[in-house]
């Protein structure tokens, strides 16, 4: 096999497997089967370079270089030797991504049309694959087994088990969180697949795509997460803007009376244990809520000592350790762990990257327009996924308010679809990308 099959086979390899937070050995830290294929890929990848890098992958690397400096920077506010443990984890994390989003965009350019949909369909098929896994867990936990401890535990060595919430009249309530760290993570990262491929199955409605949209609404609701749920709203009232037509129509409503139907089924089987449960959710005063508005309040104070680079990268849960006493607690926010830990210029640099981002997406959607305009058949795939993409990545942004996931492998994998997008359909000559 040739490097450049090697790449391909190692990239898609990737994306299948970036959710699978689990998945991880503890080797001088945390390293994980998405950690380890990544060095694989790029090592694989770089006797395929090449001479020349398409411009969307040498912009990449400014944005890189650019936050590269500000956590350099940032560096010279540590003050702690855990401070520094700290910030080297996250730093070899973030070489990692910035360099596999790099990678990532030049093979889907240079490949073409046929490795993006195949890269896309690995990324997807990873989710499912996680949500099944989270429908097994479940099952499994109902009749008192810890499916991690049968399938995780020989593989890495570790424990986990699914999230427990609470308990109902003596009956546990529990929250899949799957072949990930956790419920919402799970949720937030269901976002994706679903805001991505409801526009494309609107616009080709296909049996499988529905059963497969509806599995995973199915689960992104058996998670309980609240965060998962708002991005799940924010995006499809994106879509409802170009797709209104479609809101009455069967191919939508057909999958979502299905999801419905059995929904009522299963809770009117349990109605005081969901009732319980969806009322819990719903509550707006208790200590999780308090928890995920209350980090909110670290950013004046941290601004007030470090405002222009933060903390240092990766220390929100030393600064929180050192106020309140509490270890292993994250932020609760990529935008507090972002202005927190890189201070106003990183939040910056990093909000010049969405804008970007968004900007390539509506490069995807003008040039699908043109298509459309010239009668191009390739309008009915790159309409729908640019449209698609932008609803998942607002999303995606509305649910990190109240979550952390952007830190993610699975995060760049997104970006690198999102990014290569406009450059995989373009034609010369006809719009600059």
């Amino acid at each position: 096999m040739t490097a450049r099959r090697w790449s391909e086979s190692l990239f898609l390899a990737t994306l299948f497997c970036v959710t699978f937070e689990k998945v991880h050995w503890e080797v001088g830290g945390s390293l994980s089967l998405a950690d380890v294929l990544t060095v694989f890929f790029l090592g694989v990848f770089a006797f395929s370079l090449g001479p020349r890098l398409p411009r969307v992958a040498v912009l990449v690397l400014v944005f890189g270089v650019a936050l590269l400096l500000v956590y350099l920077v940032g560096f010279y506010n540590l003050d702690t030797h855990e401070a520094l443990t700290q910030f080297a984890k996250g730093m070899v994390k973030f070489l990692l991504h910035i360099l596999f989003l790099a990678a990532g965009v030049t093979l889907l350019v240079r490949r073409g049309v046929g490795l993006y949909w195949r890269s896309l369909t690995a990324f997807v098929l990873g989710m499912a694959l996680n949500a099944g896994y989270a429908i097994l867990q479940l099952l499994a936990a109902r009749s008192g087994q810890n499916l991690d401890h049968v399938v995780l535990a020989p593989l890495t060595g570790g424990a986990s088990s699914i999230n427990i919430y609470g308990a109902v009249n003596g009956a546990s309530v529990y929250r899949p969180n799957a072949l990930t760290g956790d419920p919402n993570h799970l949720a937030v990262m269901l976002d994706i697949p679903l805001l991505v491929l409801a526009p494309v199955y609107l616009r080709r409605p296909r049996r499988w795509l529905a059963v497969l949209l509806g599995f995973l609404l199915i689960v992104e609701l058996a998670t309980l997460s609240r965060s998962g749920v708002l991005g799940l709203g924010v995006g499809f009232l994106v879509l409802a803007i170009p797709y209104r037509r479609y809101l009455t129509s069967r191919a939508l409503l057909a999958p979502l009376a299905g999801v419905a139907a059995l929904l009522a089924i299963v809770v009117w089987e349990r109605r005081h244990y969901f009732e319980v449960v969806i009322k819990s959710r719903l509550q707006t005063g208790g200590g999780s809520t308090t928890a995920h508005f209350g980090v909110y309040d670290f950013i004046p104070q941290v601004l007030h000592l470090h405002p222009l680079f933060g903390l240092g990268l990766n220390n929100f849960s030393v600064y929180y350790e050192f106020v309140t006493g509490k270890t292993n607690w994250g932020p609760h926010s990529f935008y507090v762990a972002l202005i927190v830990e890189t201070g106003v210029v990183g939040a910056a640099v990093f909000a010049l990257f969405v804008f970007w981002l968004f900007r390539r997406l509506g490069v995807a959607r003008r040039l699908g327009r043109a298509f459309a305009a010239a009668g191009d058949a390739r309008a009915l795939r790159l309409r729908p996924l640019a449209w698609g993409f932008t609803a998942a990545l607002v999303g995606t942004l509305a649910a990190n308010a109240f979550y952390l996931t952007m830190q993610f492998y699975y995060f760049y994998a997104f970006a690198a679809l999102a990014l290569a997008l406009p450059s995989v359909y373009a034609q010369p000559g006809r719009l600059r990308v």
